[in-house]
């Protein structure tokens, strides 16, 4: 089964997402963090991030990981890198980049196959995994957004003045709403869930509680097919014995 979680950026997705993985013993992709890490190469490298091409080709050479619980570009641990304000602030050229995009869906789907697996994102549910048995979509107001960012960056020793990241926010929302490829956008089929006065332990149960009614009406689906197709055969007419 695959677990699409989409959401605003600050909405909570990639923590809950990560043990939402861990409790249903799922694997779990964090696909912001595909684009943090270009982003973060391109920085280091100082690579104009408007030069479309070299940023093509940086995400090409990027080998991405997810292990040991960390993100890793090239075999180097980056998963504090990658939350850095700079790479939040440039991110938006790499994910707009027609090209680099095309390159993390393939990515993300060839690494899905054969798994039970949650996928956490902007547009998994709508184009990357768009026949995804569950999905959810996670949101949270702008200003619950803010403060959480702020308590982030607070905890990593790092400056944090919550209007500007405010204004910033709601500048990203803007921004993901309309951009020309991978928007944000719901799933027609997906199911809203807010985490506004909800802590982290109460957002987790709800989302297992959903998706383990999903199994089981994937079960039930499966379990109704295999008898539907048991019938067919037992109807068929036998070949073979009718009269010349």
């Amino acid at each position: 089964m695959i677990v699409t979680i989409d959401g605003p950026a600050g909405a909570g997705k990639s923590s809950v997402a990560r043990k939402l993985a861990d409790a249903l013993g799922f694997a779990f992709l964090d696909t912001g963090a595909m684009y943090r890490c270009v982003t973060l190469q391109c920085l280091e490298r100082g690579i104009d991030l408007n030069d479309a091409q070299s940023v093509v080709e940086i995400a090409r050479n990027c080998e991405i990981e997810f292990r040991d619980k960390g993100v890793f570009a090239n075999g180097i641990d980056v998963t504090d890198a990658i939350r850095d304000v700079a790479v939040s602030n440039s991110i938006k050229f790499i994910a707009d980049n027609t090209k680099v995009r095309e390159l993390m869906v393939k990515a993300q789907q060839t690494w899905a196959v054969g798994k039970d697996a949650v996928t956490e994102g902007r547009d998994q549910g709508t184009v990357v995994f768009p026949a995804a048995e569950c999905k959810i979509f996670l949101t949270a107001s702008a200003e619950e957004r803010a403060a959480r960012r702020c308590r982030q960056l607070q905890a990593m020793n790092k400056e944090a003045d919550y209007e500007s990241i405010l204004a910033s926010q709601k500048e990203r929302d803007q921004h993901d709403t309309s951009r020309p490829v991978g928007a944000l956008v719901a799933a027609s089929d997906a199911l809203h869930v807010s985490t506004d006065s909800l802590s982290e332990e109460q957002v987790l149960d709800r989302l297992i509680s959903i998706v383990r009614n999903k199994q089981v009406q994937s079960n039930s689906v499966e379990r109704l097919q295999t008898h539907a197709a048991d019938r067919a055969t037992q109807d068929e007419p036998e070949v073979g014995n009718g009269v010349a």
